[in-house]
């Protein structure tokens, strides 16, 4: 075991599991992280505060995190977080009342969602057979259909049937920041190709702005290729032409839906990795996987921990540590390489096998 040594950093991190499979993936996170500090010859380390927010804490005490939640965070280096949700509680009230809560209060604006076809995991698509595949979905993480504008009304009022309205927010601010942010990625890239995706057609006020600053901003990146796609015509895309994705950007609900896809794609929800950024870094940033929390499975140890040690990896990258997440990700790529898979991807592995395989390829 290697000593830290005074010039050891110490990152601050967060830990909230919160429900379902949610607990075991960042359990198996947490091991594999810690491994690789003690791999780090005192390089870097961890400080971890695991909170117990979630839906038990609901029941408990009618609320998914305290008042104060997230004070108790705020000077976090960044929050590790399992997956929210679970029979008793409602969606709604479950998500709204931790993640995005957090997600929301943080300014979290930019969700990196990245679609990897790893070795040894069999995709639906006959072309990751032998066309290589790899490309990443920003979300626009603070606004658009998820901000939260609306309300229900005629409730109490018989016979006249109750009327809710849910209105998608787009403000100039908001596209311009995530557009930005879209194309500097495309720029670190080999590709260097943008693909913006709206449904402006349908939706003639929000989504025509967020097509009016993509190309104005397109003309201050005239070395990335770029093209915009509607969201019906993209999903195609997903499916019939792969190759040519590489960067896609899209509003807060459409890239929740083509993420989710690419990732099942990719062979499982269980392999997505996710950063929720505030990339001006004035309050902490979230990683989690995508999977949710799958009440079916949990408690049994057959989770696959993949998508959490992706997560994992890109929160060593937003630290400042790109040689331990390159390191993590290549213990995933041998893990998978290996066949150790969890049945969600077609093996018998259980989470801790893998976990276990993990650590084995960093060492």
């Amino acid at each position: 075991m290697t000593t830290p040594t005074t010039d050891t950093r110490t990152f601050d991190i967060s830990a909230i599991p919160a429900d379902g499979v949610g607990l075991e993936v960042v359990d198996a996170g947490r091991t594999v992280l810690d491994t690789l500090a003690r791999e780090s010859k005192g390089e870097f380390s961890f400080s971890w505060r695991e909170l117990d927010w979630g839906s038990d804490y609901y029941a408990r005490h009618g609320r998914m995190m305290p008042e104060d939640g997230p004070d108790q965070v705020s000077d976090s280096d960044a929050i590790y977080f399992g997956a929210v949700g679970w029979p008793t509680v409602p969606d709604h009230i479950s998500l709204w009342g931790l993640r995005l809560r957090l997600c929301q209060g943080f300014d979290q604006w930019a969700n990196v969602r990245p679609v990897t076809f790893l070795p040894g995991v069999e995709s639906p698509l006959r072309k990751a057979d032998t066309t290589p595949l790899d490309w990443v979905v920003v979300r626009e993480n603070s606004e658009g259909e998820y901000a939260g504008f609306g309300g229900r009304n005629f409730n109490g009022r018989p016979g006249q049937g109750e009327v809710a309205t849910q209105s998608a927010v787009f403000t100039e601010v908001g596209c311009e920041r995530i557009i930005r942010f879209a194309f500097d990625l495309a720029r670190t890239r080999p590709r260097r190709k943008l693909s913006s995706v709206t449904k402006s057609n349908a939706q003639q006020y929000g989504m025509v702005l967020w097509d009016e600053v993509f190309e104005r901003v397109t003309a201050d990146y005239p070395d990335v290729e770029t093209e915009s796609v509607l969201v019906d015509a993209m999903s195609a895309k997903f499916i019939l032409h792969p190759e040519d994705l590489d960067v896609v950007v899209a509003s807060n609900l459409n890239a929740d839906i083509l993420s989710d896809l690419g990732s099942a794609l990719a062979g499982s929800l269980g392999l997505a990795a996710s950063a929720n950024l505030n990339p001006e870094r004035r309050f902490p940033s979230m990683f989690e996987p995508v999977h949710g929390s799958a009440p079916n499975i949990a408690g049994k140890g057959l989770c696959n921990p993949i998508g959490a040690l992706g997560s994992a990896a890109l929160m060593l990258d937003h630290l400042g540590l790109p040689d331990a997440a390159k390191s993590l990700q290549r213990g995933i790529e041998e893990t998978c390489r290996r066949g150790v898979l969890t049945p969600d991807v077609g093996g018998s592995a259980t989470t801790q096998d893998v976990t276990n395989a993990v650590i084995d390829s960093l060492n």
